[in-house]
């Protein structure tokens, strides 16, 4: 079975590429269906373990919000149940250069949460205090040491929530290498594959239909990003899902600009390998009205009803697409996932700009900064802003790990390890019952997460 050589054309950042295998097992231990940082990941766990994984990329590596994101690789701000992950996820990305032979562009900058209000302090103390039994270092910043944190900023602010620990890493290279260093341990990454669905015997999972061919395997792992749901809702599987509209944009190199990544109450900003700056809105996102819009409406409304302001509802390309896909995918035709390899939404240009004159009155640093790319990616977002990373009880052998709103860059390398172990069967290095897939249907109570 030979696999497609596929090439990517789009309006995102250039992707480092790996050389994808050019033939698709036959059969392996574990398929994984998604070649974002929490599919690559988790390959490299499996295979550094000796066992056979091949994972299938419909696109190519990283081509979609893993390549799309800001960088940051942060505790701050974590809601308490992604902790035990981001805190395992950092201790891989300190050693992940020296793991994998490879620049990922890693480094500890620190992150700092800016606050305007005695309302901002406030959360801000009760987030440090909760975490406190983690010894991350969090603390509250404040005056001269608050103003150097932001280097040449203009505009004094009361408080601050600082994590001198943490860090950031390259999007655009990170996965890639990742990759990489999983087919040195003897996976099989293919690009151009994309997975049309699961095919079952005696209940579980027995192989992986892909438009090149199936290959046999008894582990799965959907790790699809945006696309997991409607994967899920060609299997049977209910999973509340939606997609969120993000635009982001970079500048070129900035002298004497802020080291720590930074989020304010409009805009986030990280600085860059190159020296430029990766900033994007805190607010103005769009969500697309598909059909999962309106089919997990009741599960959505309370995190709505709170991010009101956030982001609003669109009608777009992914709109139609998706209203005209209506249906479980074939196995055996071409279908949405070969139609749109991958999600290159248009970007805003008018909150791009608005954003870039926020910055500039705000650091003085940034007044000749032009920007030099725009773009946008989808999140995929849950109802409670909590990722899912469950066996599938319904389908024995299918393992799902998708839903990380906005908070899945970071915590890549820890999700990738919990995928890993659930699939494997061995017991998990961190409790994955926040995770479950079944906590909006058990009668749990809802608990939203953090910000996007």
């Amino acid at each position: 079975m030979s696999a497609a050589v596929f090439h990517a054309n789009t309006t995102g950042p250039a992707v480092d590429r790996i050389v994808p295998g050019a033939v698709l097992p036959k059969a392996t231990d574990v398929v994984i269906i998604g070649g974002g940082i929490v599919g690559v990941c988790a390959a490299l766990a499996i295979a550094a373990r000796g066992i056979a994984v091949t994972l299938c990329e419909k696109g190519v590596v990283a081509g979609e919000q893993s390549s799309r994101n800001s960088g940051w690789v942060r505790q701050t701000g974590r809601d308490i149940r992604e902790m035990p992950l981001i805190v395992e996820a950092l201790r891989q990305w300190r050693g992940m250069n020296a793991l994998i032979g490879a620049e990922t562009g890693f480094r500890k900058c620190g992150v700092l949460y800016v606050g305007a209000s005695n309302e901002d302090e406030g959360r801000f103390q009760a987030w440090v205090d909760s975490v406190a039994h983690f010894d991350i270092g969090a603390r509250i910043v404040r005056g001269n040491e608050l103003s150097r944190l932001m280097g040449a900023a203009c505009v004094e602010f009361p408080c601050g929530m600082y994590v001198a620990s943490d860090g950031c890493a390259e999007p655009q290279k990170a996965a890639p290498a990742i990759a990489r260093a999983a087919q040195a341990h003897g996976a099989a990454v293919v690009e151009g594959c994309a997975v049309r669905g699961i095919e079952r015997a005696a209940g579980r999972v027995s192989g992986v239909v892909t438009e090149h061919g199936t290959i046999r395997c008894s582990t799965a792992i959907l790790a699809g990003g945006a696309w997991s749901s409607l994967l899920c809702a060609g299997l049977g599987i209910a999973l509340p899902q939606l997609k969120v509209l993000v635009p982001i944009f970079r500048t070129a190199p900035v002298r004497e600009g802020p080291e720590p990544c930074t989020w304010l109450k409009d805009l986030g900003y990280r600085k860059r390998l190159d020296g430029g700056y990766t900033i994007n809105a805190a607010s103005g996102f769009g969500f697309p009205l598909v059909p999962d819009s309106f089919r997990f409406i009741a599960d959505f409304l309370p995190l709505l009803r709170r991010e009101w302001k956030t982001f609003r509802p669109v009608l777009n390309d992914q709109a139609w697409r998706e209203w005209h896909t209506l249906g479980p995918p074939r196995l055996d035709a071409a279908g949405v996932f070969e139609q749109c390899r991958i999600l290159d939404p248009a970007t805003n240009p008018t909150l791009n700009s608005r954003t870039m004159r926020a910055i500039v009155a705000l650091n003085p640093a940034f007044k000749n900064a032009a920007i030099l790319q725009q773009w946008a990616g989808y999140i995929d977002v849950t109802p409670d802003l909590t990722p899912y990373i469950d066996a599938v009880e319904a389908i024995p052998g299918l393992v799902v790990a998708t839903g990380f709103s906005g908070h899945g860059f970071g915590i890549g390398p820890g999700a990738g390890r919990l995928c890993a172990e659930i699939a494997l069967g061995e017991t998990p290095h961190v409790d994955p019952r926040p995770f479950r897939l079944a906590r909006f249907r058990d009668g749990s109570a809802l608990v939203l997460g953090a910000e996007i």
